[in-house]
């Protein structure tokens, strides 16, 4: 059976989409801990991070260090903050968490709450500088 990233790839689950390319796609994580909180996914359906093959893996990193670099030009932070706990979806994904302190990146803090047009004004932002 699909994961719920498979089927937000598909588009058969909307998303905040910010960047994708023909292996990777990139949206806003829906209960983020920051700002601009976004997970990078392989398109691929893989569970673990280190069964992916080499060429997937360091891809993966190569464009999660693109949309690290977007997210920075639109939201203001010290640096952006790289988890991959794969635990809570069994689909490879990093979380890329703006960060001005270590607290930000804690998992067991309250999420924010967006509305829609707040998320999609986020994600477009990010996008035009992914693009470029």
């Amino acid at each position: 059976m699909a994961t719920i990233f498979t089927k937000i790839i598909r588009g058969e689950i909307p998303c905040y989409k910010v960047a994708e390319d023909g292996r990777y796609f990139a949206f806003l994580d829906i209960n983020p801990l920051n700002t601009g909180h976004t997970l990078v996914v392989t398109k691929q359906e893989t569970d673990y991070l280190f069964n992916l093959d080499d060429d997937t893996y360091s891809g993966l990193m190569v464009f999660s260090k693109r949309v690290a670099s977007a997210i920075e030009k639109v939201v203001k932070c010290k640096r952006i903050g790289v988890a991959v706990v794969g635990l809570e979806v069994p689909h490879v994904h990093v979380h890329l968490i703006p960060m001005n302190s270590m607290d930000d990146i804690n998992f067991t803090k309250p999420k924010l709450r967006f509305t829609p047009e707040e998320f999609r004004e986020i994600a477009e932002k990010i996008s035009k500088e992914a693009l470029k």
